[in-house]
Order: structure tokens, then C-alpha cells, then sequence
């Protein structure tokens, strides 16, 4: 049986003369058409620095397929970068190119019956996106992480490119000079590679290898270090082994596999995001996995890593010091891992794992000892009540206290709120509401960086809530409550909110609610009406049409 068993169909049978001919232009001779034909999804980007150092690894990829004995075809792959596009129109593209990526991954893979893909992006949707199409086609497939960027310096301090949205408060609050202000944003980004903390590109990174998709520390390296280039020639050579043993992603991303990935996620302190993406993966492998399932997993899963954003350090630190093999081992060795799930190289998860410590090294402290986590529970709660019927996702470590009651401010655009933050008209105490930033209603989700930023350069972060249908960037921290659902567009009580309504978040109780009678509530939603779709054409148009909620995944299929 030829490796090419879905490629053949292109370079055999009757058909075999002006396909071969077509092949020929590209590179194929008389050998290569019983090789494996191999897709090689690049996410190359000069417009961010997540994707701009992609083609060096698939420059690697291509050679490692090539020496393996595959056929490497390597297609294009859009990408929408959130820190360029934050806090304008244009950020609303960013959900929806999840979905584009998927889509076009595909579209290519299939169209043209390709055995095997290797998917290589960095910015933040690159990663759910390609490994949505992954578990679509159901084809042999590993994902190569571009990597995350080098942290910036300025004044003996540790910088990420949420240093430079904190600053945009700070200096507006009258607490930063203009040396300080300038000299943030000119050394925050010094390298190519995703944003340094774990954040949402670094957070699903590392979440695959826990999945099995990606090979083992990999996905905490810096971009421009040769190291990187290196693991994306062996995962080249991993998945050629995959084709030879036809192991299939859907083989591998199983219920228990999609909880290990979540142990892992609530472990290191990983991104609000990640609660939209793995509902949406779910979805893709056909597996049973519901909202709920996360509140099961961060109660039994500390926190154990001290990375930023609410901590101190950053991923090349956490890569240092053990990285995502070194957590997994330690929770593997609590019986909070699945050690026998399958993994892209053919071994379980406990194989894969066998040599690494039980324990983090003494040198170091990103890694925390088992016996002194950070906090004793995972940081991602889902919250419900009746202002989120069918939850919400609340980012609960490194604030004083996860609860407050205070007066709505409610705003119907991330823009209008921003507005109010830098005239400083928010005070501590309040309780922001922006809605109508949902996945119909934005559309997109637009993420609430901006805002967020502001109020910590503020010193507001603890002191103020902040409630939204929209999303929050993997950078965010703060009393920070997301993904409310059913979302404002849809009529969900968020739409029902007034001005100086009393609301309360409470993380310990899980709660979130919205103090008024519920024959208030009642009357409100009979006066309220769907407002018209802010786009009627093009991509955002469809997109509006086809997601699902938030609480859903936000998917389009």
C-alpha cells in the first residue's frame, strides 16, 4: 500500500498524464509520485512579529520532509494579528479569522488530497484555527508553533507588548513621564516571536503538546533561536512517521486528551481564550465537552506557574526552567494527567514523559513545588447567574479579592467605553458593562485589551469591574468577566442593563448577577429590539449569520 494513499488519486489512474504534467512544473520527478504529498501551511506575515520569523522553521520543515522521503507543498495561510488591531474596527476581524484559517487550511489540504499537514503559525488564532482544519480533514497532522518573542527591557524591567497597552493609563493618569512612555514602546517588541507572556498564542502552544499535536517542549522556545528552527525539522520528521503509521488527530484529541490540555492551561495560568477555542476544537474532533467541564478541571488543578500576565515571569523564563514537560510531569505524577493518551509520535503521553523530573528544579521559581502552587485552584472560572444564563469566564488569581458589588456603567461599544476610561470617568467601585461586542453583535468578540490596559496604568485594575460579551486578550488581568452569554444582540440580559443598576461578580460563589427584580427584568426585555446587524455584506456579514454563542464555542459549522 503506497504512503500516497489520498495524494494517488492525483497522480494515478486515467488521469495520470496532465496531473503528473501540472506536478512536474512544481518539482515532482520520475520518483516522487509514490512519495507522500504533504502540505506545509504557512502563516508567514511581515505585518506582526508573531509570524514574521515562519519561514526560516518552514524553510527547516520543507528540507526535514524532503529527507524523510515526503513531497512537502507548502500554501499560504491568512492571519490577523489582535496587539495591531486592539481597540479598532479592524480587531473585529480577529475571531473571524479563526475560522478563515480553518477554512482555508481545508480547503487546500482537501482540494487537493493531500496525505499529511504540518500547520505552522503565531499569533493567537493561528493556532485554535489550524487545529480546527486539522481535526476536520482528519488527515496526519502536527502543529509547529513559530514561537514567542524575546522580552523587551527598559529600566532593568522585563517587557511584553502589554506593557505598552498598561503604559497608554498610566500615561494618561499622570503617572508616567514621556521618556518612560516612549521608551516602553520603542523596546517592548524586540524580536520576532508571539507576545512573551502566556498570553493566548503562548497558552494554545503549549496546550497542544499537552494534546498530543505538537512535540514536546517546543512550543515555550524563542522564535529567532536555532533551537526552534531545530524542533520544526523533528516534528517534520515526527509526522512523516505519523503518515507511515496513518495515526489520524481524531485518533489522538479524545475527551481525555481535550482535559489533559485543560490541566495544563489552568496549571501555567493560561488565557481566558482558551475556553472559547477548546470548545470550538471539541466541536471540530466530535467530542463531547461542555463549558461546564472546565469548572470541573480548575477545581481540582492548581495554579502552578508564575508567568505573566498577573505574574512575574515570561516564556523563555518558564521554557528555562523545565517548561510544559516539566508541569506535565508533575501532574501526571498527581493523577491529573491521562498518561496513556495517544501522542502524533506514535507513544502515550506517560512515554513521552518518562525522563523529565517528577519535580521542577531547586534554581529556579517559575515552576512552583507541588507543595507551595501559587493558588490552590485553577484561575478560569466559569461563572453563571442571571446575567449569564449560560455562563461566563472570569479570570480570578492575582487580585486581592474576587468579588465586588457596585453601580453599572454600561456602554454599547469597547470605543465609548475608552472614551469614559481616559477622561476618567470611571471610579472604583463601578462595574463597567460593554455590550454588543459579541460573536453576532461586534461581530468578532472583539477583544477588551485597551480598556483593560488602561485601568491597570490607572490603578484601577482590582478596584473596578468590567463585564463584557466581548473577549479579553490573553494579557488581560484584572476583575475581568467575559464570553457572557446569550450575548446582548441575541436579547440576553446584558441587553437588559441601565445605567447605575447594582451588579455583582463574586468568583468564590461563582455567581454573577444582576441585582434587580426579575419583574423589572421582564418589562425591560419587552420594550427591548434587536438592533440592526452592524455589517450586511462581506466576511463579518456571514459570520454574523453562521456563529453559534460563546458559550458554544463561537464556531461557524
Amino acid at each position: 500500500m503506497p504512503l500516497n494513499k489520498r495524494s494517488q488519486l492525483i497522480t494515478a489512474g486515467v488521469a495520470r498524464s496532465p496531473n503528473r504534467a501540472m506536478l512536474r512544473a512544481v518539482g515532482f520527478g520520475d520518483g516522487d509520485f509514490d512519495k507522500p504529498i504533504v502540505g506545509v501551511a504557512n502563516g508567514h506575515s511581515t505585518m506582526n512579529p508573531c509570524n514574521a520569523g515562519i519561514q526560516p522553521l518552514v524553510d527547516r520543515a520543507i528540507a526535514s520532509l524532503k529527507s524523510a522521503g515526503a513531497m512537502p507543498q507548502m500554501f499560504g495561510v491568512p492571519t490577523i494579528t489582535d496587539g495591531i488591531g486592539m481597540g479598532t474596527e479592524a480587531m473585529k476581524y480577529s475571531l473571524v479569522s479563526r475560522e478563515v484559517i480553518a477554512d482555508s487550511i481545508e480547503t487546500a489540504v482537501n482540494g487537493q488530497a493531500m496525505d499529511g499537514v504540518l500547520v505552522c503559525g503565531g499569533c493567537d488564532k493561528n493556532m485554535p484555527g489550524g487545529m480546527i482544519a486539522i481535526l476536520r480533514m482528519n488527515v496526519p497532522a502536527i502543529y509547529v508553533y513559530a514561537g514567542t518573542i524575546k522580552p523587551g527591557k527598559w529600566k532593568g524591567q522585563d517587557l511584553t507588548i502589554v506593557s505598552a497597552f498598561e503604559a497608554v493609563g498610566s500615561y494618561a493618569a499622570g503617572k508616567m513621564s514621556d521618556e518612560d512612555f516612549i521608551g516602553i514602546e520603542k523596546n517592548a517588541c524586540p524580536s520576532v516571536g508571539a507576545c512573551g507572556g502566556m498570553y493566548t498564542a503562548n497558552t494554545m502552544s503549549s496546550s497542544f503538546e499537552a494534546l498530543g499535536m505538537s512535540v514536546l517542549g517546543s512550543s515555550q522556545m524563542a522564535s529567532p533561536d536555532p533551537e526552534k528552527a531545530d524542533s520544526a525539522a523533528e516534528s517534520a520528521r515526527v509526522l512523516v512517521n505519523a503518515i507511515k503509521q496513518d495515526i489520524k488527530p481524531r485518533t489522538i484529541v479524545t475527551r481525555k486528551a481535550i482535559e489533559n490540555a485543560v490541566a495544563l492551561i489552568m496549571a501555567t495560568g493560561g488565557s481566558t481564550n482558551a475556553v472559547l477555542h477548546y470548545l470550538a476544537i471539541a466541536h471540530a474532533a466530535q467530542v463531547k465537552w461542555t463549558i461546564d467541564d472546565f469548572e470541573r478541571v480548575r477545581r481540582k488543578v492548581p495554579v502552578l506557574c508564575d508567568l505573566k500576565p498577573s505574574g512575574r515571569y515570561v516564556a523563555v523564563d518558564f521554557h528555562r526552567a523545565g517548561g510544559v514537560p516539566q508541569v506535565l510531569k508533575m501532574l501526571l505524577k498527581q493523577g491529573l494527567l491521562h498518561g496513556d493518551c495517544m501522542t502524533i509520535t506514535g507513544r502515550t503521553l506517560a512515554q513521552e514523559l518518562k525522563n523529565v523530573p517528577d519535580a521542577p528544579r531547586a534554581d529556579q521559581d517559575v515552576i512552583r513545588p507541588w507543595s507551595n502552587p501559587l493558588y490552590r485552584h485553577g484561575h478560569l472560572a466559569i461563572l453563571k447567574g442571571n446575567l449569564a444564563p449560560e455562563g461566563c469566564v472570569a479570570k480570578i488569581t492575582g487580585l486581592k479579592s474576587p468579588k465586588i458589588t457596585g453601580p453599572a456603567r454600561v456602554f454599547d461599544s469597547e470605543a465609548a467605553c475608552m472614551k469614559a476610561i481616559m477622561a476618567k470617568k470611571i471610579k472604583a467601585g463601578d462595574v463597567i458593562v460593554i455590550r454588543y461586542e459579541g460573536p453576532k453583535g461586534g461581530p468578532g468578540m472583539q477583544e477588551m485589551l485597551a480598556p483593560t490596559g488602561a485601568l491597570i496604568g490607572q490603578g484601577l485594575g482590582e478596584s473596578v469591574g468590567l463585564i463584557t460579551d466581548g473577549r479579553f486578550s490573553g494579557g488581560t488581568w484584572g476583575m475581568v468577566v467575559g464570553h457572557v452569554a446569550p450575548e446582548a444582540f441575541e436579547g440576553g440580559p446584558i441587553a437588559l442593563v441601565n445605567e447605575g443598576d447594582s451588579i455583582t461578580i463574586d468568583a468564590i460563589k461563582r455567581l454573577i448577577q444582576l441585582n434587580v427584580p426579575a419583574s423589572v427584568l421582564a418589562a425591560r426585555k419587552k420594550k427591548w429590539k434587536q438592533p440592526k446587524p452592524r455589517y450586511t455584506r462581506g466576511v463579518l456579514a456571514k459570520f454574523t449569520r453562521l456563529v453559534s454563542s460563546a458559550s458554544k464555542g463561537a464556531v461557524t459549522d
